[in-house]
């Protein structure tokens, strides 16, 4: 046995074979700090956190200067345009010089933008490339979350105002009275105590990070378009905040050595730098973006990944339980649940619900909330539905291929034998609705049986 088998041997023994809820809480801790940091790199490795962050670089070339142009209006009328500059100024540190030059040349561009001179049209063309920076953000931690629907057009329009219109009020106005509150006489006197000023200068040193880690928390609640929990949330943003510092350091040393880029690239030096940083920022977003989901979703942390593929049999299981629980729901008077917990309730990803929630509501046997995240209600009365209704919704999603094959005696015997099954299906379900089977107390033995066995991911049935 080489070393690397050996020591994957270990791994698979000692992290993912393993029962956490026999570990210590340490060891438990540890365990699952170990799964997560394996399949993010893994996220990293197969390159699709990589695609998302160049196309983010692309999308922030072209909408910086108008978002900075739309912040700097807003600010305006408050009369704290002129924070920008220094907020720019410290993102752009780790370029070292080539930051403050940069920063003068967008500050420049920012300046000469003027509603006046743009037209309605040129005006309206700024909005749009703004809000689709924030779209194609929202994208991608969509794809990260394994959330395929996006949010509709007029929650996007308020959502979108308010991170362009209200968001650097809010950011600027938390700076304005952390600064204030720092000045104040009370403040200062204490800072006269040897103690309570060593705690307020490290207070001041922690802020900046602090900071960081509030924007990024509050970016891995809000975009994605999903229900997100704050503790989640916040393991993201401390990851994400801790890997921006050792970035900008490192990128700062790396600046400082580039000498040999300037003399190769002349004047291009400076926008390819700023293109690295750019696609390291956005990298460190995305991570921190899939270490909060893997927080939130530990069951889809796997040591093989494979593509998602559930068994006809299985989607018909799954099926019949989403059905079960929507109408046990509604006749228990409980309330009606979400995607999310319904992936919780059954042990399995989101991502294989959604095809199958899909077709019962394309059957018209499902309906969705206007509530967000929607939950799920019967789209029609349960007695008029049957269980065979179920069935079909799902073995009959998304035909588009009808074979023609070139022998007419064998597609007559394959029709044959196929509604021949049907209708046996329609005898042994005749008379069986959705609402026996939600009254049914306990649930059917094959559906208790089917309940309680885990779908895995990384097997071929989920």
């Amino acid at each position: 046995m080489t070393k690397k088998s050996r020591v994957e041997t270990v791994l698979r023994k000692n992290v993912w074979e393993v029962e956490l809820s026999s570990l210590p809480w340490w060891k438990g801790w540890l365990t699952r700090v170990l799964r997560m940091f394996y399949v993010v790199i893994r996220d990293l490795l197969e390159g699709q956190l990589t695609l998302r962050a160049m196309s983010l670089v692309y999308t922030t070339l072209l909408a910086m200067v108008p978002l900075l142009a739309v912040s700097f209006s807003v600010l305006k009328g408050l009369g704290v345009h002129n924070q920008i500059e220094p907020l720019l100024l410290n993102f752009l540190k780790p370029m070292g010089e080539r930051g403050v030059e940069l920063t003068a040349r967008i500050i420049g561009f920012v300046d000469s933008v003027k509603a006046g001179v743009l037209g309605a049209l040129g005006l309206a063309f700024l909005i749009y490339t703004v809000i689709s920076l924030i779209q194609k953000i929202e994208l991608a931690c969509n794809d990260t979350w394994h959330v395929s629907r996006s949010r509709p057009l007029a929650q996007k329009f308020s959502d979108y105002l308010s991170v362009i219109l209200i968001g650097p009020v809010l950011v600027f106005s938390a700076l304005g009275i952390t600064a204030s509150v720092m000045s104040t006489a009370v403040v200062q006197k204490m800072v006269a105590i040897k103690v309570f000023g060593s705690l307020l200068e490290l207070a001041t040193t922690l802020v900046p990070y602090l900071l960081m880690i509030a924007a990024f928390t509050f970016v891995y609640i809000f975009v994605p378009n999903t229900r997100v929990r704050f503790h989640s949330a916040l393991v993201g943003g401390v990851v994400a905040g801790v890997l921006w510092e050792a970035s900008g350091w490192g990128f700062a040393s790396f600046v400082v050595k580039s000498a040999k880029y300037t003399a190769i690239y002349s004047g291009f030096a400076v926008i390819i730098m700023f293109m690295i940083w750019l696609y390291l920022s956005w990298l460190i977003v995305l991570v921190g973006a899939s270490v909060a989901y893997y927080h939130q979703h530990p069951e889809s942390m796997t040591a093989h990944r494979r593509q998602l593929q559930l068994s006809n049999r299985m989607q018909e299981k799954l099926a019949l339980l989403i059905m079960f629980l929507v109408g046990k729901n509604y006749y228990d008077n409980l309330p009606e649940l979400t995607l999310e917990e319904f992936a919780q309730s059954f042990n399995v990803p989101m991502e294989a619900l959604e095809p199958i929630m899909a077709a019962l509501e394309g059957y018209g046997l499902l309906t969705q909330t206007a509530d967000e995240p929607p939950t799920y209600l019967p789209a029609r009365p349960l007695d008029t539905a049957g269980l065979k209704d179920v069935l079909d919704a799902v073995r009959g999603a998304n035909e588009m291929v009808d074979p023609k094959p070139q022998s007419e005696s064998a597609e007559l015997a394959v029709d044959q034998l196929v509604d021949h099954l049907d209708q046996a299906m329609a005898r042994a379900l005749q008379g069986s609705t959705l609402k026996d089977l939600a009254l049914s107390k306990p649930p059917p033995i094959s559906l208790v049986s089917q309940s309680s066995q885990k779908v895995d991911p990384s097997s071929g049935e989920g």
